[in-house]
């Protein structure tokens, strides 16, 4: 089952497909897809990312892969929806897009095993966790201009519950500019898949429901500016799309960022 978050007559609703290609509200309501404003699929609690989780993607940035997972949080403040407008701003010269499999925990998850940890997945979405390099001081610190900037983390359009994906570590993602593909790649080639991940993660912290991992992104990132239209895309999940939005439109100056 597909479910969604979205804003419609001045309310918050639960959604999901309606066989028209519209959206069912849980009231029974049967409204068009652009008719509301979609939100996260879920409420989102703590943001865990992963950094270089793709060896291929690593070495686009001519960084090695680490022993341990590079893991970073995020505030639920980054976060926004599908069709939501994402801030460039107007003085940064290489801002880009990483499609990402996001995983929502469902249940609070202490110390869990690998073979156990899937248990503890309420389900997946897409996520489009934009990164401005020009502010990256280097592998383990992405700092919070690069990694925690308002509007900068996209998810949805939905949440799939877990069932409904029986392997998330066969899943093609793949990334479009305006229509034009510019990144590729499968949740097999992970280096640490969903399962592992989780396992690390609650040997030292606890998750809760509406947590939610961030597990990388493979190769082909490139530049993308203000009026892009960006679509990340994982086969089964769904097509996540987002614009981005510079100063001017987006109604706020980048006061204190360097020029």
């Amino acid at each position: 089952m597909k479910h969604a978050r979205v804003a419609y007559a001045g309310a918050i609703h639960d959604a999901t497909p309606h066989p028209s290609g519209a959206l069912r509200l849980a009231d029974g309501r049967v409204v068009a897809q652009d008719a509301v404003v979609w939100l996260p699929p879920f409420e989102v609690g703590t943001v865990i990312a992963l950094g270089l989780n793709y060896a291929d993607h690593a070495k686009e940035l001519a960084f090695a892969t680490q022993d341990e997972p590079l893991v970073f949080l995020k505030t639920p403040g980054a976060v926004i929806g599908h069709r939501g407008r994402t801030w460039r701003p107007d003085g940064v010269a290489f801002m880009h897009y990483e499609c990402e499999l996001a995983v929502v925990i469902g249940r609070v998850t202490q110390r869990v095993s690998r073979a156990r940890a899937l248990d503890h997945v309420a389900g997946y979405t897409v996520a489009n966790d934009y990164a401005i390099r020009d502010w990256l001081e280097n592998w383990y610190r992405p700092n919070l201009r690069v990694k925690n900037r308002d509007t900068c983390t996209v998810l949805g359009p939905w949440r799939v519950d877990a069932a409904d994906v029986p392997d998330p570590q066969a899943l093609a993602l793949r990334t479009t500019v305006d229509g034009r593909v510019v990144q590729q790649g499968s949740t097999r080639d992970m280096v640490a898949d969903v399962a592992s991940l989780i396992e690390w993660l609650s040997a030292f912290m606890t998750l809760a429901p509406g947590d939610v991992i961030l597990t990388g992104t493979p190769d082909g990132v490139s530049n993308v500016v203000a009026g892009n239209v960006v679509v990340t895309s994982i086969d089964g999940i769904g097509d996540l799309e987002n614009t981005l939005v510079g100063d001017a439109e987006f109604g706020r100056a980048p006061a204190g960022d360097p020029a």
